[in-house]
């Protein structure tokens, strides 16, 4: 049961927001997810990323892995 942290899209046509969840690798993108542990707004400038830290570093403990768009984001929110 390979569990992955990535993005699920909301938001209306052109206007994206994403949710930043815990998911099972095969379910699909927008569908089932395991827990929700934070956002991610594209639009602002620079871009707003709001991220439970608690709860990521208990998933990563877990051995869930970010996909790469994810792992960019946890970069710039810590910095």
């Amino acid at each position: 049961m390979p569990v992955k942290i990535r993005l699920a899209r909301g938001g209306r046509k052109k206007r994206p927001f994403y949710r930043i969840v815990v998911a099972h690798s095969e379910a699909p993108r927008d569908g089932r997810f395991i827990e929700n542990i934070g956002t991610y707004n594209p639009l602002p400038e620079n871009g707003q990323v709001v991220i439970k830290k608690e709860r990521l570093e208990y998933w990563l403990q877990q051995g869930a892995k970010p996909t790469d768009t994810v792992s960019s984001l946890i970069r710039k929110q810590r910095d």
